[in-house]
């Protein structure tokens, strides 16, 4: 590795201490710390599933997956999602397999329903072809209880394993990029004031997460709306008026937030046996575009994007990807994910779960790949 690229790798590593003074530096190996761990999401967790479906929201191919062990295997990036950075941080030994594949014993450990385009309402990304929503990947999880009750034996059995599970959820973003900000498409912006939409999204998102309650979950991370208005896509379709991001995509991200905090509170009020944890990412990714502000690359895409905003096909990607914030022109590098699943460690530790503390030498070890 030459002097430009160690002196960049110091400037990555200087931002994460400056957005994370507190970050311990420590080993990240240590003991499995959940016997399982379940994922329910869109493109930002999506490890596969969209693989077969008639969709143009697919990232199965190269240059997606270029710092990936495995190659391009339908994540949304480069390398690894922050679902799968936290999956390592718990002390799994592989990653969390997605449901298009997942079967077997291995279901024991957990499975991915993530699908790209995907979001809180049915119709949400529809335009770009077939994706499954949260509704539709509950009902695919109700069929992997049914599987583990097999596997274990009976009901009693599978609902004592799946209490001790982690269940995380990333979605939201597309209920605004795929639905609410595509008049063309869809009428909510008609029907609705940002406001009013974030109240329906966050009623319909209550009643998913009470279903995934009624199944057995108890230890939940539910993931904020990240700055959907700093994405390259944003910034090139809204324009910012002299601003970092575009504010009307951020304002309406953070009322989201806001209903989304308000009904974490709510739900650990109600549901006294459960624990809900809300991952502030918005805040998380908002520190780091702060730092890497001046740095103008950082915020480009590092692939050429098509008109669905996705890399395309077989083109060369940008050289230093550890040092840019955005992949394509809307999901960011494996370098961003490492930040956030770093910046989501408070949120764990109130679910007792702990994520084995960072080894900041190791984790630049791991970058330097690119």
């Amino acid at each position: 590795m030459d002097c430009k690229c160690k002196l960049l790798l110091l400037y990555f590593a200087v931002i994460v201490l400056l957005v994370f003074p507190n970050l311990k530096i420590n080993g990240v190996h240590g003991d499995q710390q959940v016997p399982c761990y379940f994922i329910f999401g869109d493109s930002l967790s999506d490890s596969g599933n969209n693989n077969n479906l008639s969709t143009s929201a697919k990232a199965n191919y190269l240059p997606y997956g270029i710092d990936f062990p495995a190659g391009p295997t339908g994540r949304f990036c480069n390398g690894r999602t922050t679902v799968d950075v936290i999956t390592k941080f718990l002390g799994f030994e592989e990653f969390i397999p997605p449901y298009a594949t997942a079967n077997g014993s291995e279901l024991l450990q957990g499975v991915n329903y993530a699908s790209g385009s995907a979001g809180i309402r049915d119709e949400t990304g529809k335009q770009l072809g077939y994706c499954i929503s949260i509704d539709e990947q509950l009902r695919h999880h109700k069929l992997t209880i049914s599987q583990i009750v097999n596997i274990l034996g009976d009901q009693t059995q599978a609902t004592h394993h799946l209490n001790k599970c982690l269940y995380s959820v990333q979605v939201g973003s597309n209920d605004y990029l795929n639905n609410y900000f595509l008049p063309d498409y869809y009428n909510t912006s008609k029907r609705y004031t940002p406001s009013q939409y974030a109240a329906v999204l966050a009623k319909q998102y209550s009643h998913q997460l009470r279903t995934l309650y009624n199944h057995g979950a108890r230890k939940f991370a539910l993931f904020g709306m990240g700055p959907i208005g700093c994405t390259p896509h944003a910034i090139v379709t809204y324009g910012t008026n002299g601003s970092l991001c575009v504010n009307k995509l951020n304002d309406a991200a953070t009322l989201f937030n806001d209903q989304l905090k308000l009904l974490t509170d709510q739900l650990n009020m109600e549901l006294k046996d459960a624990k809900f944890a809300y991952v502030n990412i918005l805040e998380i990714l908002l520190s780091l575009a702060k730092y890497f502000s001046d740095f103008k690359p950082a915020a480009s895409t590092c692939c050429q994007v098509n008109k669905f905003r996705l890399c395309i096909p077989s083109k060369s990607p940008c050289f230093l990807r550890n040092l840019r914030v955005f992949w394509d022109a809307v999901h960011p590098t494996e370098a961003a994910n490492i930040i956030t699943a770093i910046g989501s460690y408070p949120a764990f530790k109130f679910l007792n779960v702990h994520l084995h503390e960072v080894d900041l030498s190791s984790l630049l070890a791991q970058l330097q790949h690119n």
